[in-house]
């Protein structure tokens, strides 16, 4: 079977250097019950030897065409070696997190192996708490961070018992004259998808420029600009990489999250932007490297519908101001929210009109060339960057995973820096945690560690600012102003529980009263005998 790769699964191809090897991965803390019988590297072999046929980049390979003229095929590699895909690694004494985080750095800076299918999987063992790490490496052409949960859903179970899984179907058998024959009936495919994507996209593209010029058909008042800056201010992060890669990794709880988003009318990944924007006004304010304007942020968007199988990349990205300018962690909150809402506005605005899948013959090797040149030109040091860093947030499962029986602990992602963003800051949930994975250039940011330290504190920063905010403006009546109606009495006061007329009057000077009440009027209202 031949599946050829879409314009972003090979874009991810593409755009691979010498110095920016283009895998994504995650790194998981897993527990093993005590007492457990034989080896759990061995265990854990076995068990994905037998979900490879769950999920299509396992037993896959890539097949390249010559001069790069067309998007490379997918083809079944019927020989996976799993002796090869899946390696096991023990940290020296003590066995600490920060040892842990080194060697992925290391791991996730080595290149994948192309004549395979583009995947590794580590055990890592030797740790100091007796747990297990197991890190894994997968080519972004693969997989983007909406699909990878198709790849949790095949490999991991709900409980430690392993479930069922149904037997691997038979692969037939096929010569080389019919896979030639099978490469040129796909690229002629290819070719006539693209004219007919291609005669699509123009109206496309003309109701979504029409949408973003043209007033609203409604109200004929043109909508708020939206656009964010297409230059933002250099940072120390916005400059040419090495291959080489540091890692860092921490938790927070999600719970505390959400409550400010709650508070804020937010969404969490406001929160988590605004978090991550804390951190690093502290880190850069601390080298004295902190911009007068503010940094903007590339934030990747998943554009997968519910019909669609997530074995691909279908992206957009959107720029956002991250408001490091701003001292004050909530007005911050409120600048990213805002900024958020008006580019999720303009992209789906522009969403059809986007081209995920429209290219030409050669579009492979113009794309080589211009990374090329963008790479020995040193022109990440000499242009203005249009963002400082990547920061994506994948939505995981909310519930306890295991794989081989044992209980996994946590899923921090571990993601790419590019030339001229040496800096990547992916965040998964998993149950009630949010998993920070950053990774970056070990030559530009040599104290990733020191950043990654600042986010505790940064969430902290943040809840303590909407906290005072809150309590301004949540503030009793009385404590506001003085009471002037009964409509401005507090519910659970006794006063309040009283009908208007019955509120304590003045008394009339000229009439005296009673003490002695009858029985209440039929209307209700207590009525004094005369």
């Amino acid at each position: 079977m031949f599946t050829q790769l879409t314009e972003q699964d090979a874009g991810f191809l593409y755009l691979e250097t010498a110095e920016t090897p283009l895998h994504v991965g995650s790194v998981s803390l897993v527990e093993v019950a005590p007492g457990r019988e034989g080896d759990f590297y061995e265990d854990y072999k076995r068990h994905v030897a037998s979900r490879l046929h769950l999920h299509p980049l396992l037993h896959r390979k890539l097949v390249p065409l010559p001069f790069d003229l067309d998007h490379p095929f997918w083809v079944e590699d019927k020989h996976v070696d799993v002796d090869y895909h899946v390696r096991h690694q023990t940290l020296p004494r003590p066995g600490s997190p920060r040892q842990l985080e080194d060697l992925v750095g290391r791991l996730h800076s080595n290149f994948l192996d192309r004549s395979r299918p583009l995947w590794e999987f580590y055990v890592i063992d030797g740790l100091e708490s007796g747990q297990v790490a197991i890190y894994t490496k997968i080519h972004h052409a693969a997989m983007d961070g909406a699909s990878s949960q198709a790849l949790i859903t095949a490999l991991y179970d709900p409980t430690p018992e392993p479930r069922e899984v149904p037997a691997p179907p038979r692969v037939r058998d096929s010569d080389d004259k019919s896979d030639l024959e099978e490469v040129l009936r796909g690229i002629g495919r290819h070719l006539a998808r693209q004219e007919i994507r291609a005669l699509q996209y123009v109206p496309e593209a003309l109701k979504a420029l029409a949408r973003l010029l043209l007033p609203d058909a409604d109200t004929l008042k043109f909508g708020k600009p939206v656009l964010p800056p297409l230059v933002t201010p250099r940072t120390l992060f916005n400059v040419g990489i090495t291959s080489q890669r540091i890692y860092a990794a921490r938790r927070l709880e999600l719970g505390r999250v959400k409550r400010i988003a709650r508070q804020v009318d937010a969404k969490i990944n406001d929160v988590v932007l605004t978090i991550v924007a804390g951190a690093l006004r502290r880190y850069l304010k601390d080298r004295d490297a902190l911009p007068k304007r503010s940094m903007t942020a590339m934030v990747p968007v998943s554009l997968h519908t519910p019909n669609e199988p997530p074995l691909s990349n279908h992206n957009a990205a959107l720029l956002c101001s991250i408001g490091t300018d701003v001292a004050d962690p909530y007005r911050r909150l409120l600048v990213i929210r805002d900024a958020m809402t008006d580019q999720k506005r303009m992209l789906g605005n522009v969403k059809n009109a986007l081209l995920p899948d429209l290219s030409f013959l050669g579009s492979g090797a113009l794309m080589r060339g211009a990374v090329e040149l963008y790479r020995r030109g040193k022109l990440a040091d000499r242009l203005p960057p249009m963002f400082n860093l990547v920061v994506s947030n994948v939505p995981g499962p909310p519930v306890p995973l295991y794989i081989a029986g044992a209980r996994i602990l946590s899923l921090h992602p571990c993601s790419i820096p590019f030339h001229g963003t040496a800096l990547n800051v992916t965040i998964e949930s998993y149950c009630d945690s949010l998993d920070f994975g950053l990774i970056a250039c070990r030559r530009t940011v040599p104290d990733l560690h020191e950043l990654a330290d600042l986010l505790p504190d940064a969430l902290t920063e943040l809840e303590r600012a909407v906290a005072r905010k809150v309590a301004v403006t949540t503030k009793t009546p009385r404590q506001r102003a003085p009471i002037a109606s009964a409509a401005r009495l507090k519910p659970s006061s006794p006063l309040a529980r009283l009908k208007p007329s019955a509120r304590i009057k003045s008394p009339a000077p000229t009439r005296p009263r009673r003490t002695r009440r009858t029985a209440s009027s039929s209307s209700g209202e207590p009525k004094t005998a005369s």
